[in-house]
């Protein structure tokens, strides 16, 4: 049995969290851990994929908790978002560490990288400062294995004095063996005092001043000596969040700003500053963790991560890297477009096929013309033109990334991009979003969260759109085909498409460098920031995961909010190619309107308006075209070789191909992603902007083009 809406809710104290309990003994536990870790993995195996998702409240960062039963207790499992550190310099990290502190878990599970665990052991060490109920839970021991790396957990639990429980998270047995550690920890009454961090003398005399006075005072609701700390450390985010808990007169208190005052001299006449003090307690934690696995954490030096390092060279290098990013992207392109004719062709002839019942069964009751028309014809005619052209590419395009995500390939790329970026005082996990916005701007936005700093998020923001999304392919690939590649078909035809599509790629990417480096000298003035980036080892795909995650996570989730927009502009292109005003129709009345401006940038009226109405969704643009120049009332489809015919006999040149590309790639973001810049801007005035951005540069860019083309015509 799962989570239902008639399970208890109980909050998480001041955690913000609403966690669904189904009983009141159920126990609370907390999932951490550091990014590519296998926390998901562990989570899912744990829950059986029974969870529930939301947001954290004030926060861009999404959370998951599930229930896991044993035969002794039963637990909801909280999924905390995985962080390298609790010091609060992130979102992920600022609500990770609030959980743990203020959400007050029955226990904390933090998961470590077996391959890795020294660095891992970072975030145990800051963990158990917190709570004394830690459960390590190493994982990827195959891995460890695999790589020749001995790991005695028995010492390290020792050391550490909790639990220490080694795991294969895909096996369901192994996973037994966590549960069962849970169960006795949950049981056990005398628990030995976990292992304190030991800090410089002088840290550790300026804590014992403030710890005497802070300990009266709070009892046993937070560990006094780590509270001591942070509060010389004076963080200012969890000293809020520490109002929040403890009440807003805590640190009014007299005797505890004396004893702070008295802390920080201590500190202060030992030449410890502010960015002194955060020094040493990294240094601390980090040597604290080298000495817990010395003699504990075995492998050979000559062997160990040999192979990764190997292909790293390749992947990773000034020479290779950057040309297997682009040859591996315009493989991800030959494989989306081969991939995605037929399977389109099939769901196009089985949404039309629905659509000649649907206009038989309204020519059957009698229907009026009109409600046929913007029901059938406008209506549903646009949302299965989306569906069929949209689908297919999305269920090709999502999984492959996300092996190449599975595999550890993409932060290899952030890696790559990261000089670039700063280089246009941007930041490198940029890269990721930009990757991310290939399959849907709108998930590009929403990927911008991992990008700490708010100047360098809202860069990102504003630039996503210059990647053209899985909606704006068929236009490019259709109008590439027609023009400058041939509609013979056959494999030299499609890798030809996916080179050029590259190529046009490549140049969205250049303006983003571009557009960035001028936002960030004018309207997001500031410096990069330095972020850490793991490169993770490489893995094997789970290719059940990858394709249950993209399906149901990325291409449905996609596809639903592209539908939702669909539907309702059919029904208002229908009304704009169908209501009339003297001699023609409104839609003909607004191309030639715009007709004057179009030519400047090489278009046409008809071009024009199509990107206008395709706003709801890239993807209607060429029906719309094809629908406004054969004066025809619904959405047509017509294949290469007619619609080639059809543009040139209304105008079409080389120079207007081209043009048409441009401001495909260059131009507003669609209703989805607009809405999603505004949801996670929280600002009118950002959205406008991520609009006006690129429309401007499209416009500009077409005129200039244009202009060029006519001088040497």
């Amino acid at each position: 049995m799962g989570l239902t809406s008639s399970s208890t809710g109980i909050k998480a104290v001041d955690s913000g969290l609403i966690i669904k309990k189904q009983s009141e003994s159920d126990k609370v536990v907390a999932l951490a851990g550091n990014p590519n870790v296998g926390k998901s993995t562990v989570f899912n195996g744990l829950t059986g994929m029974n969870q529930h998702t939301g947001n954290w409240p004030g926060k861009t960062v999404s959370n998951a908790h599930g229930y896991c039963k044993t035969k002794k207790q039963s637990y909801v499992m909280v999924d905390i978002p995985g962080t390298y550190s609790l010091m609060a310099h992130s979102a992920e990290e600022e609500v990770a560490r609030n959980f743990i502190c203020f959400g007050e878990p029955d226990a904390v599970v933090v998961v470590c990288d077996a391959t890795c665990l020294e660095r891992n052991l970072n975030l145990v060490l800051q963990a158990i400062e917190i709570s004394p109920n830690v459960i390590v839970c190493v994982n990827l021991l195959d891995e460890a294995k695999r790589k020749q790396i001995h790991i005695d957990l028995e010492k390290i639990s020792k050391r550490l004095c909790v639990p220490v429980v080694g795991i294969v998270a895909r096996s369901k047995r192994s996973l037994k063996r966590l549960t069962d550690t849970l169960d006795s920890l949950s049981e056990q009454k005398d628990r030995v005092s976990p292992l304190a961090v030991k800090y410089p003398d002088e840290i550790e005399s300026a804590i014992s001043v403030v710890e005497k006075t802070v300990s009266k005072y709070i009892g046993d609701k937070l560990n006094s000596r780590w509270l001591s700390l942070k509060l010389l450390d004076r963080d200012e985010s969890l000293i809020t969040e520490i109002n929040k808990y403890l009440g807003d007169d805590f640190l009014k208190n007299p005797e505890i700003e004396k004893a702070l005052a008295d802390g920080e001299k201590l500190l202060s006449d030992s030449g410890i500053d502010k960015q002194k003090l955060e020094e040493l307690i990294v240094s601390s934690i980090v040597t604290t963790a080298e000495e817990v696995c010395r003699g504990a954490v075995l492998y050979k030096k000559e062997k160990y991560d040999s192979v990764d390092r190997k292909i790293d060279k390749v992947l990773t290098s000034k020479l290779t890297g950057y040309p297997i990013m682009l040859l591996l992207l315009a493989f991800i392109f030959w494989l989306t477009i081969v991939g995605a004719n037929y399977p389109s062709s099939l769901i196009a002839g089985g949404l039309f096929w629905v659509q000649d019942r649907l206009s038989d069964f309204f020519h059957y009751i009698n229907a009026p013309d009109w409600l046929h028309g913007i029901l059938v014809l406008g209506l549903y005619r646009v949302l299965a033109w989306v569906v069929s052209v949209m689908l297919p590419p999305m269920a090709i395009f999502f999984p492959l990334f996300t092996l190449l995500e599975d595999a550890g390939y993409l932060p290899r790329v952030a890696y790559n991009l990261d000089k670039p970026f700063k280089r246009c005082n941007a930041c490198g996990k940029q890269a990721l979003t930009m990757c991310m916005g290939f399959g849907c701007n709108a998930a590009g936005i929403v990927g911008c969260r991992i990008i700490d700093s708010p100047r360098e998020r809202l860069l990102a923001i504003l630039t996503n759109n210059f990647v053209p999304c899985n909606g704006r392919f068929p236009t490019l690939i259709a109008i590439l085909t027609m023009f400058f590649i041939g509609a013979s078909g056959g494999l030299f035809s499609s890798l030809q498409s996916a080179l050029f599509l590259t190529a046009i790629i490549l140049l969205g990417i250049l303006t983003t460098f571009a557009v960035t480096k001028l936002l960030s000298k004018t309207l997001l003035k500031g410096v990069p920031s330095s972020f850490t980036l793991e490169l993770p080892p490489y893995r094997k795909p789970q290719l059940g995961k990858v394709i249950v995650r993209s399906i149901f996570d990325r291409t449905l989730f996609v596809l639903g909010r592209a539908a939702s927009v669909a539907a309702p502009a059919g029904l208002i292109i229908w009304l704009a190619a169908n209501i009339t005003v003297g001699d023609a129709s409104i839609l003909s009345h607004c191309a030639e309107f715009l007709d004057p401006f179009a030519k400047l940038m090489g278009l046409d009226g008809v071009i024009l308006i199509a990107f206008i109405l395709g706003f709801p969704a890239n993807e209607i643009v060429l029906p719309i075209i094809i629908m406004a120049y054969m004066a025809q009332g619904s959405i047509l489809e017509l294949d290469n070789f007619q619609m080639k015919q059809l543009f040139i006999d209304n105008g079409w040149t080389w120079v207007t191909a081209i043009n048409t590309m441009l401001f495909s790639l260059m131009h507003w973001p669609c209703s989805t992603t607009l809405w999603t810049i505004k949801k996670e801007s929280g600002s009118w005035k950002w959205t406008v902007l991520a609009a006006i951005i690129p429309t401007v540069i499209g416009i500009l860019t077409c005129i200039l083009f244009t202009f060029i083309a006519k001088l040497f015509l």
